[in-house]
C-alpha cells in the first residue's frame, strides 16, 4: 500500500511540474508588471461521477484485494464537494481447517472533498484534492457447503462504522472526460470521471 501512495504522489509530482512551469503572461504599464491568473470562481468541481477499480488492504485479510468504487459528487461550497458513494470488494479465507467462507464488503457513505487548485494555480486540465469519506459497511458471509461449524456467520475485523483519508488528483482529457487517481488509507481507485 505505501508502494502505491508513493508511486502515485510521484505520477502526480512530476506529471504535475508542467501544471507550475506554465507560461504566464505579463503586461508592462508605467515601469509595473500584472500577472494575469485563471479565473477559478467559473470551475466547478460537482456533477460528477466517478467510477473506479483499485486496490483495498486491510490488515486482517493479509494482502490487498481488488474494488469497484462509484459516487456522484455535488457542489456545497466554493471548491467544496460532498458524494455519496458505494465501495465492493469480495474476498475468500480458510479459517477452519479445509473449509472456507467468502465475504463481501461493501462501504458506503459520504465523501467530502476540498480542491486545492486556485491555492496551486493549476491549469484548467488539472484538479488536485484533498479528502475524507465516512459511513458504514454492509457484509454478507457466505460459508463452502459441507462446513460443520455451528455458526454460518463470521464477522472479523472491518467494524460497522467506515473511515478513509485521501489525496488524489485529476487530469481532464475533455471536458466531459477525466482521468483521476485517488490514493488512500483503506482503498486507492485509479478510474473515469465523467462531467456533466
Amino acid at each position: 500500500m505505501k508502494k502505491l501512495f508513493f508511486a502515485g504522489l510521484l505520477f502526480f509530482s512530476f506529471s504535475g511540474l508542467n501544471v507550475f512551469s506554465q507560461t504566464t503572461t505579463t503586461t508592462t504599464i508605467t515601469t509595473t508588471t500584472r500577472r494575469t491568473r485563471p479565473n477559478y470562481t467559473s470551475e466547478s468541481f460537482g456533477n460528477t461521477l466517478n467510477l473506479g477499480v483499485g486496490i483495498g488492504y486491510y490488515g486482517y485479510i493479509g494482502r490487498s484485494t481488488p474494488v469497484l468504487h462509484a459516487d456522484f459528487e455535488f457542489n456545497v461550497a466554493r471548491n467544496f464537494t460532498l458524494a455519496p458513494f458505494a465501495t465492493v470488494f469480495s474476498y475468500i479465507r480458510y479459517p477452519h481447517k479445509d473449509y472456507y467462507y467468502r465475504q463481501t464488503v461493501i462501504p458506503v457513505g459520504v465523501k467530502g472533498t476540498y480542491y486545492f487548485d486556485e491555492l496551486l494555480n493549476a491549469g484548467p486540465k488539472w484538479d488536485f484534492y484533498l479528502a475524507a469519506s465516512a459511513g458504514f459497511t454492509i457484509r454478507k458471509t457466505t460459508w463452502e457447503d459441507g462446513y460443520p461449524g455451528g455458526s454460518k456467520v463470521f464477522s472479523p475485523g472491518l467494524g460497522p462504522v467506515y473511515l478513509d483519508a485521501h489525496i488524489g488528483a485529476e487530469y481532464h482529457l475533455n471536458q466531459s472526460l477525466g482521468l483521476f487517481l485517488d490514493v488512500s488509507t483503506g482503498i486507492s481507485t485509479f478510474g473515469l470521471a465523467i462531467h456533466f
